[in-house]
C-alpha cells in the first residue's frame, strides 16, 4: 500500500490540536482559557477581588488661608492657585502618599457647593495585578478645606510689621499725577506684594513685609515717572552674639512738580542746550522724561530725569489758573509736527464778552481741533505777575519781546450731563487716609477744612475722566471698564443727556473691558 505525500489534508485535523485548554472560573465557574487565565479567575473577576487603590486615602485636609486664598504647602510654604486650576489639583494629588506607588492615567474635579469647604477629585489609577495582568480602577477622594491664616497676613493685621516703606510725593496744587498712577499701578498690577496703602498729604505711602519688593515696586515707579530716590534706614535690633541686626527701609520718592498741560520756562542756559528752544513751552507729556512743546513754533523736546535734578525748576503756572477764552478768528499757518498743527488766532476772555472790546492775537499748536466760536482753556499772560526767576530772567533778555499775550491749552467742551450718565468707569486702589482725619471722620467732627480737601479731590477726580476722554493717546495706556447700566426708568432721562453733549469725545465701547465684579461702584459714581 502505498502513501501520496502531496495529498491534502484535512482542516479539521489541525483545528482540534490547536483548540485551548478550557477551564472554569474558580468564582463563578465561567470557562476562560486555560493558558491566560490568572489564578484561575475571569477578568470580572479580577476586577471585583483586586483592589489596587488599597493604602490611598479616600480623604484628605487642605489648609488655605481665609485672607490671601493661598494653599498650605508643607511645611511653611505657600502656593497660588484657583479653584478647579491645574495647579490645585497636582497639590491634591500630592496630598495622597499612596499615588506614588501606582500610575495615575487621569484625574479631575468633581463639581461642590462653593460654600461647601469640600473638594472632590476623580482618579484613575493603573497597576500590574498579577504579572503580565494591569488593572484599571477609578475613586473619588474628598479633601476638607480647613481656614487657616498665613504669616504674610498675621502680619498685615498688626502694627509696627512692615520692613520696608515708599513714600511716594509730589508738591502740587492737585492730585492729578497720582491719578494717573493708580491706573497704571492697577493696570500692571504692581501692587500686589504691599500689605498696606495709605493716603497722605502730597501724595501716598506704601508698606511693604520684604526689601526686596520695595525695590521692584520703586523700578516700576521709576520706569513710568521721572522721580528721585532717597534712602533711609532705621536699626530695630541687634544680637550681639551673632551679629546679627534687623533694620527698617524708608524710601522717599519725589515726583518732578511739573505736570502735563502745566505752563514752564526753562533756564536760558538750558533751553539753549535743548535745541535753542524758546524758554516759554507748555508740558504736554510727562512719562520717563518731561516732554515739552513751543506752541508758537512746534518744537519739542524732552528733559531727562538726571538733567532736570542737576538744574531744578518749577513751572510758571499750573491747570488750575487755566481762564476761557472764545475764538473769534482762527487760520492755519501750514505747518504741523504729528497731531499738533499751527494756526494763528485772535481770542477773547469769555468774561470780557459784552462788557468790553479787549482781544489777543496769539499762535497756537490746536489748529487742528478749534474752530471760530469755540472756548478753549488758556493761560492769561497779559498784565500777570510771577513771582518765578527764570520769568523775569526771561523778560529781561532779548527775546523778551516774544512773550505772548495768552498760551492757549486745550478745546473746552461744555457738559451738562451728570457723571453717572458715563458708559465707563475706572477702578480704584484700597487705601486708608490719614489717621488724624479718620479719627475725626469717624467722631463726626468733619470740619470746613476736610470739606473743601473732600471737594477738591472730587474735582481733581472729574478733571482726569475728562483728560481721560478728551486724550486718546492717554486712554490707551489705561485699562477703562463697561459701567452697570441704569434702571430702565432712567434710560430716557440719559439719553436726553447724551443728545445735549454731542460734542463731547466719547469713548468707543470696544476700548472697554468687561470687568463689572471688581470695580468700585461707591467711589465717584
Amino acid at each position: 500500500m502505498s502513501m501520496d505525500l502531496d495529498a491534502p489534508v484535512p482542516m479539521g485535523a489541525f483545528e482540534q490540536d490547536q483548540t485551548a485548554a478550557t477551564i472554569l472560573c474558580c468564582n463563578c465557574g465561567a470557562p476562560i482559557d486555560g493558558t491566560k487565565a490568572v489564578g484561575a479567575l475571569c477578568q470580572d473577576c479580577v476586577k471585583l477581588t483586586v483592589d489596587i487603590t488599597q493604602g490611598i486615602q479616600r480623604e484628605a485636609v487642605l489648609q488655605c488661608c481665609k485672607d490671601c486664598e493661598r494653599w498650605l504647602q508643607p511645611p511653611t510654604s505657600w502656593i497660588s492657585a484657583s479653584l478647579e486650576s491645574k495647579e490645585l489639583l497636582a497639590h491634591c494629588l500630592r496630598k495622597l502618599p499612596g499615588l506614588s506607588k501606582v500610575r495615575i492615567i487621569d484625574a479631575s474635579f468633581i463639581w461642590t457647593e462653593p460654600h461647601s469647604k469640600r473638594i472632590k477629585v476623580k482618579i484613575t489609577i493603573q497597576q500590574e495585578a498579577f504579572q503580565g495582568t494591569i488593572v484599571q480602577q477609578t475613586f473619588e477622594v474628598e479633601y476638607v478645606v480647613a481656614s487657616l491664616q498665613c504669616a504674610d497676613c498675621k502680619k498685615s493685621f498688626t502694627v509696627n510689621t512692615w520692613n520696608s516703606s515708599i513714600q511716594l510725593r509730589q508738591k502740587v496744587p492737585h492730585k492729578r499725577t497720582f491719578l494717573y498712577l493708580e491706573q497704571i499701578i492697577l493696570k500692571h498690577n504692581a501692587h500686589r506684594d504691599t500689605i498696606n496703602i495709605k493716603e497722605a498729604k502730597d501724595g501716598l505711602d506704601f508698606y511693604f513685609a520684604q526689601r526686596n519688593h520695595a525695590d521692584k515696586m520703586l523700578d516700576f515707579l521709576s520706569s513710568v515717572a521721572p522721580m528721585k530716590v532717597k534712602k533711609s534706614q532705621e536699626l530695630i535690633s541687634m544680637d550681639v552674639h551673632t551679629s546679627s541686626k534687623s533694620y527698617k527701609f524708608s524710601f522717599s520718592a519725589e515726583l518732578i512738580p511739573i505736570c502735563k498741560d502745566d505752563l514752564v520756562v526753562l533756564p536760558i542756559k538750558l533751553a539753549r542746550s535743548l535745541g535753542n528752544i524758546y524758554p516759554l513751552t507748555l508740558c504736554h507729556r510727562v512719562g520717563t522724561t518731561v516732554n515739552l512743546l513751543d506752541p508758537t513754533t512746534l518744537q519739542t523736546t524732552d528733559i531727562p530725569t538726571g538733567t532736570y535734578w542737576r538744574s531744578p525748576f518749577r513751572n510758571l503756572a499750573d491747570v488750575t489758573q487755566l481762564v476761557e477764552f472764545i475764538i473769534l478768528d482762527i487760520e492755519l499757518v501750514g505747518r504741523s509736527n504729528g497731531r499738533f498743527h499751527l494756526a494763528e488766532a485772535t481770542v477773547a476772555r469769555a468774561s470780557d464778552l459784552g462788557s468790553n472790546d479787549q482781544t489777543y492775537f496769539t499762535r497756537t499748536h490746536l489748529g487742528g481741533v478749534l474752530h471760530v466760536g469755540d472756548t478753549v482753556l488758556g493761560y492769561h499772560l497779559n498784565g500777570a505777575n510771577f513771582n518765578d526767576l527764570n520769568f523775569e530772567e526771561l523778560e529781561a533778555s532779548n527775546q523778551g519781546s516774544a512773550i505772548p499775550d495768552v498760551v492757549l491749552v486745550k478745546k473746552f467742551y461744555a457738559r451738562k450731563k451728570k457723571n453717572k450718565a458715563r458708559n465707563w468707569r475706572l477702578k480704584r486702589m484700597a487705601r486708608e487716609y490719614e489717621e488724624e482725619a479718620l479719627h475725626q471722620q469717624q467722631a463726626g467732627s468733619t470740619n470746613r477744612k476736610q470739606e473743601q480737601e473732600r471737594n477738591r479731590l472730587e474735582e481733581d477726580f472729574e478733571m482726569f475722566l475728562r483728560d481721560v476722554e478728551e486724550d486718546q493717546e492717554l486712554r490707551g495706556t489705561l485699562d477703562l471698564y463697561k459701567a452697570q447700566r441704569r434702571a430702565a426708568a432712567n434710560g430716557d432721562m440719559e439719553m436726553d443727556d447724551e443728545s445735549e453733549d454731542e460734542e463731547v469725545p466719547q469713548i468707543d465701547m470696544d476700548e472697554l473691558l468687561d470687568d463689572f465684579d471688581e470695580l468700585n461702584m461707591n467711589d465717584h459714581e
